[in-house]
């Protein structure tokens, strides 16, 4: 019997190295680096920001096939992108100081309007759920240090919240707002107060911040950083004896005693089990169990640095990009860069917690 795109649906294994050989590519893939890809929380539909300064709206189907509905262009690269709850709207986030919103439910596929404005480029962007709002907000970060809410109904931001440094990643969950700036400062904001900081801290990574992302529940979040490392960290002081960092996306060559060190790009956590993956600069994914504090799977060198990465609202399918990252300057960006968006059929027990051992309640 087989399962989504012909993979073998149930076996589980015990080993801990991950089977790339059966990942699908995505039809026609962006012609330029890709900075975000996201699934739909509604429907099998994937966006995908690029900076040749188009975002694409794939349609996946069962067998790993993929068709191109919509696309919408910014003046400048788009460095994130994002769903309406209700997945019919996709927002960009771009270099070109806008976020530029799509309405799927109309009928439109080709353009797209002006939702925000900042004064540097906007580099992620999410819809909200503001407690005692009737509808959702669109929250925007940016380069130049400030993050705004907006009313799509209006032109101007609803409030702004002036960070200490730009703004390189945010995630919400619930009512958790997470935003991770320059110089390693992690703001972490209540919705149910969202014009302030609830707490701000310093990443327990020494090294610059490359993504923030939220637990499931809302509870805390995980940390990336350029130094290939991760961090779990839980908002309240309580749980703190809880929140841990560990060495990732690292290898030592044959002979040396010197370990290379990547970037960690992207953090996805599972929608149903609450595991999570890491992806980097070294071109590999691995899977992890916060829980046990234990790797699950880990995945060959795809080719690439993976940028980006998402699960699909049932979990069974993660999407990947391989695209350069920039890590090492404009110069070793060439025409002969790969650009793709991989989509992984998620089996058996790639993604599952660790169980738990025997005596232990």
């Amino acid at each position: 019997m087989s399962g989504l795109f012909g993979q073998p649906s149930a076996a589980a294994s015990t080993n801990t190295m991950g089977d790339i050989s059966k990942d699908v590519t995505l039809t026609a893939p962006p012609e330029d680096g890709i900075s975000d890809l996201k699934f739909s929380p509604q429907s099998e539909h994937l966006a995908v920001a690029s900076w040749d300064k188009k975002v694409r709206i794939y349609e996946i189907n069962a067998s790993g096939g993929s068709d191109g509905k919509a696309l919408f262009e910014h003046e400048q690269p788009v460095l994130g992108c994002c769903w309406s709850k209700d997945g019919t709207k996709v927002v960009g986030a771009g270099a070109d100081k806008a976020a530029r919103m799509m309405d799927l439910s109309s009928g439109n596929t080709n353009t797209a309007q002006q939702v925000a404005a900042h004064d540097a480029p906007i580099r992620c962007a999410r819809f909200v759920d503001i407690p005692q709002q009737q509808s959702q907000m669109l929250v925007t970060g940016s380069w130049d240090k400030t993050i705004k809410y907006w009313d799509l109904r209006q032109s101007t931001p609803v409030a702004s919240v002036s960070c200490q440094e730009r703004v390189y990643s945010l995630d919400v969950m619930n009512t958790l707002l997470v935003v991770g700036t320059a110089d390693r400062y992690i703001d972490i904001i209540n919705l149910s107060d969202p014009g302030k900081f609830y707490k701000t801290i310093q990443s327990p990574l020494k090294w610059q911040t490359r993504v923030v992302t939220c637990f499931n529940d809302g509870s805390g979040f995980a940390v990336g950083s350029v130094e290939g490392r991760c961090a779990i960290q839980y908002v309240e002081d309580k749980d703190s004896s809880a929140n841990f960092s560990f060495k990732c996306h690292r290898s030592t060559p044959t002979g040396s005693q010197n370990a290379n060190v990547y970037s960690v790009n992207a953090i996805s956590f599972h929608p149903q089990h609450g595991t999570f993956s890491t992806a980097g600069s070294d071109g590999t994914f691995h899977f992890w169990d916060k829980d046990a504090k234990h790797r699950l799977k880990g995945y060959p060198e795809v080719g690439g640095p993976i940028t980006a990465t998402d699960f699909n609202r049932t979990g069974n399918i993660f999407a990947y990009s391989v695209s350069y990252d920039w890590s090492k300057g404009y110069a070793v960006n060439t025409p002969q860069t790969v650009n793709k968006v991989m989509l992984h059929a998620v089996t058996g027990d790639e993604c599952k917690p660790r169980p738990k051992t025997g005596g232990r309640k």
